[in-house]
């Protein structure tokens, strides 16, 4: 007669006392099929008695473990990145790590890239700016504000990044405090937006008549649109940059045309060269003008270009 396996008798890992009969057979299935030792947050939600407090739980700690697995993925393959590009070989990373060579280019090649960190991590909460409509005074969004934040938002998600959107409201009041925020939004409709550019060490907004420009305050340049200098030519230009917080407890990115063409054009430029600007100016505070050349009709870039230099703001 084959013998019956022992039970375990599972106790709590932070008081040692012998948990529930019910809570000990769900850990000790766990324990069974995974080898090893079940977390203490485990314990905590398999605990919980109402059962849809419980599956609410389940479900929001789920979400948050595979975001974390998601982020440290991207960490590992970075590092890997940064030491094959310090000049060691797989096969060296592999012995000082314990893992194969076969393993270490594995995950060099697989899983999120690096750079989606320059959006944010796990989350990020993309914001665009209400309008009031001239005629009947509505709040609306432009047509390209929206389409550059539906472009960020499948940027954001090929880096499997969990994404939000919002909108700035009418009056411009906006919480700059929090992590991972994408902010699409110049400083004539937001108050907020214009004290926080104030602290671009190098750029500044200036509003010299015929609508608004950009000012390179180190080399004295004013950047202004073709739709506002009177030449007429299908080119605006754009700002982008990562500003740091009003409570100082981080930095958020912010992109904005002097023109909705702009915009679009910064959404393309991102799309298209994250990983150099990444590999430049990682997740520092930074500040840079982008041209961009739009097709007349449809205001869709068709030449993006940077026309200052990436200024860290470290360095400035």
């Amino acid at each position: 007669m084959p013998r019956r396996r022992r039970r375990l008798s599972s106790v709590s890992a932070s008081t040692g006392e012998a948990l529930s009969p019910a809570l000990s057979r769900v850990l000790d299935s766990v324990v069974m099929s995974m080898g090893r030792q079940v977390s203490a947050e485990y314990e905590r939600i398999a605990a919980i008695s109402d059962p849809y407090d419980l599956l609410r739980a389940a479900t929001e700690r789920l979400a948050d473990a595979q975001q974390e697995v998601t982020e440290l993925a991207r960490l590992r393959r970075r590092l890997i990145q940064d030491l094959h590009a310090q000049g060691m070989s797989y096969a060296q990373i592999g012995e000082a790590a314990g893992l194969s060579r076969g393993r270490i280019h594995q995950i060099r090649h697989t899983g999120p890239a690096p750079e989606g960190a320059f959006l944010g991590t796990g989350q990020v909460t993309i914001v665009t700016p209400l309008k009031r409509e001239e005629r009947q005074g509505r709040p609306v969004v432009a047509v390209e504000d929206v389409t550059a934040a539906a472009r960020m938002e499948a940027l954001a998600r090929s880096f499997e990044l969990a994404v939000e959107t919002e909108h700035v409201p009418l009056g411009g009041d906006i919480d700059l405090n929090r992590d991972g925020l994408v902010v699409i939004c110049g400083p004539r409709l937001s108050g907020v937006m214009a004290t926080a550019f104030e602290r671009d060490p190098v750029l500044r907004w200036e509003h010299p008549g015929q609508g608004w420009a950009l000012r390179d305050a180190r080399t004295g340049t004013l950047f202004a649109s073709g739709l506002d200098d009177g030449s007429g030519r299908s080119r605006d230009v754009a700002y982008l940059g990562r500003l740091p917080r009003p409570d100082g407890k981080g930095a958020f990115l912010v992109f904005t045309g002097v023109h909705p063409p702009g915009t679009l054009g910064v959404a393309a430029l991102l799309a298209s060269d994250i990983g150099s600007l990444w590999g430049q100016v990682g997740a520092e505070p930074f500040s840079v003008v982008v041209g961009v050349d739009f097709d007349p009709g449809t205001h869709e870039p068709v030449k993006t270009e940077l026309l200052t230099p990436l200024y860290r703001h470290d360095q400035a």
